[in-house]
């Protein structure tokens, strides 16, 4: 089991390395392709030496039994003898044909018939002779014939050793018997030599893989070492240390990379500081011209109330003039108050009242208050709440306006059509979902609907709707928590939008109590979670 767990472990090891080390898959690629190649070309030459070798011994073994067998039967031919003296003429020409192998051992001779069977070697015998040789030989008298197998050691070792076996019939004038004469050369010393052959192959072609792998990591670091600095220099810039630079060393490639890196990263540099410069003058624009205009817009309010109150004395179009000023003049103090807003979170000097908040509470108090709207509208509110406390620590002001914004978001989106508004909690996490059925919203909508005065159609007249700041300042509401805001929607099946608080002030959350995507646009099938936007890292 240990074993397997480290076999798995080596194996992570490995893939890790792969995936993420340039490095690693360069060398173990390279070692593999050398060693391809090496057992190829090691293979070839092994062949090719083993070829030659066999082939002068079998050449030079048949002219040298092709000699003994003319030898043998020159001899019989000549000294006809009779037939009760064959076995000793047999026995003769034996001891004449074996003295030089018995001499050398380069070869051992055996002589088989109905008389009499004769070998030079104690451990080859007849037996040792394949049936399909001996069948060859009668079958073709005129003809010898030859083949490879593996006999007895003739030095008497427990062991066998390869052989070229050459047979040819003789026979004996006397009585006209055929006796099969067979010479056994053995192929040990050729076996020898290519076993010496084999392991200095194997033994030069793992050396030379080792030194090409060396030579490769070597020259790859040459190369890898930059890029990493590179990456490692990225990383910090994308940390926001934009003063890093890489080290440039030398007029090669890398060093001209590394220039090339280090003027991006001041170009870079120079426009992020410009960026934030004038992001820094465009706050401070906006909240200073929220600031300064508060005052005569008071003075203007005064004036407005003043001619809104005595609107009954004017004629037709002076009254209708007095209650457009005041609707216009209540649209430019929720600007105000919302960019005023939006310039405490750019500042960072928005803060928390921290409270206990019950969410099934407060989404009754503002349905309660966003009733009449929903009247007008003919959109029908419906709370859902699990018959517990769904309770968060949480600035109940903004938590309220966050609400509030997503429930007249629904009323006048949702196109007189049902708008639930769901509770729920789990151990660490409380959430609220607002959900229509109205004409929803297009594939890439969901990511925009946060963003600072986007509107889901260009073309309707401002004067319907809010500031267009309203899900921005949302949104940064539930950031200031520690939560998420998070929107879908689907073009004819309406929106949800999800809020989640932490229960407890600074814990974190990983997961939501309820889901993002409706359960019964899941149920039918025609839903699907693209359009949706995790912002916190949240999951459904």
């Amino acid at each position: 089991m240990n074993a397997l767990r480290r076999l798995l472990a080596l194996l992570t090891s490995l893939g890790t390395s792969w995936r993420r080390s340039l490095q690693a898959r360069v060398v173990l690629l390279t070692v593999l392709l050398s060693a391809i190649v090496v057992v190829l070309v090691g293979w070839t030459l092994l062949r090719q030496v083993s070829d030659n070798l066999i082939e002068s011994k079998r050449l030079a073994s048949l002219q040298q039994a092709a000699e003994g067998i003319d030898t043998a039967q020159e001899a019989l031919t000549a000294d006809p003898g009779n037939p009760d003296s064959s076995p000793v003429i047999l026995d003769d020409l034996h001891l004449d044909l074996s003295q030089p192998g018995s001499a050398s051992g380069l070869y051992e001779v055996l002589l088989s018939g109905p008389l009499a069977s004769f070998s030079s070697s104690t451990a080859i015998g007849q037996s040792e002779v394949p049936e399909e040789l001996l069948g060859r030989i009668a079958e073709d008298p005129a003809r010898s014939a030859w083949t490879y197998a593996r006999v007895p050691d003739p030095t008497g070792a427990e062991a066998t050793v390869p052989a070229l076996l050459v047979a040819a019939e003789v026979r004996l004038p006397a009585d006209d018997d055929a006796y099969a004469l067979t010479y056994v050369f053995p192929l040990d010393e050729q076996e020898d030599a290519l076993s010496v052959v084999r392991r200095a192959m194997l033994t030069a072609g793992s050396l030379l893989v080792v030194l090409v792998a060396g030579v490769v990591y070597l020259v790859i670091r040459q190369v890898v070492t930059p890029v990493r600095l590179a990456r490692r220099i990225a990383e910090r810039l994308a940390a926001g240390r934009l003063q890093e630079r890489m080290l440039v060393r030398g007029e090669d490639d890398i060093a001209r990379l590394g220039t090339s890196f280090n003027q991006m990263a001041e170009s870079l540099q120079k426009q992020i500081r410009q960026l934030e410069e004038l992001s820094r003058v465009q706050r401070r624009f906006v909240s200073d011209v929220s600031h300064e205009l508060r005052t005569p817009l008071t003075t203007v309010r005064m004036a407005a109330d003043v001619l809104h109150e005595a609107r009954d004395q004017f004629d037709g179009v002076t009254a209708r003039s007095a209650e457009l000023l005041q609707n216009e003049l209540d649209r430019f103090e929720s600007l105000l108050s919302d960019l005023l807003e939006i310039s405490r979170f750019d500042a960072g000097v928005a803060a928390l009242e921290l409270d206990e908040v019950d969410l099934g509470d407060l989404a009754n108090r503002l349905v309660a208050a966003t009733l009449p709207l929903a009247e007008r509208r003919g959109s029908p509110l419906l709370v859902s709440t699990p018959g517990r406390p769904c309770a968060a620590q949480a600035d109940v002001r903004r938590i309220e306006r966050i609400v509030r914004n997503l429930v007249v978001n629904a009323i006048e989106y949702g196109e007189g059509s049902d708008i639930t508004i769901t509770v729920a909690a789990s151990d660490n996490a409380a959430a609220l979902t607002v959900r229509d059925r109205g004409v929803g919203l297009a594939k890439d909508e969901p990511s925009l609907v946060f963003n600072r005065f986007w509107r889901a159609d260009p073309a309707r007249a401002r004067t319907s709707g809010g500031t267009g700041l309203g899900l921005a300042i949302a949104r940064e509401d539930a950031r200031l928590h520690g939560g998420w805001l998070q929107a879908w929607g689907e073009l004819g099946h309406g929106t949800q939008f999800r809020l989640t608080l932490p229960r407890q002030a600074g814990e974190p959350i990983d997961r939501s109590p309820l889901p993002l995507v409706p359960k019964d646009v899941r149920r039918s099938g025609v839903g699907t979670p693209y359009a949706r936007l995790d912002d916190g890292g949240g999951r459904s």
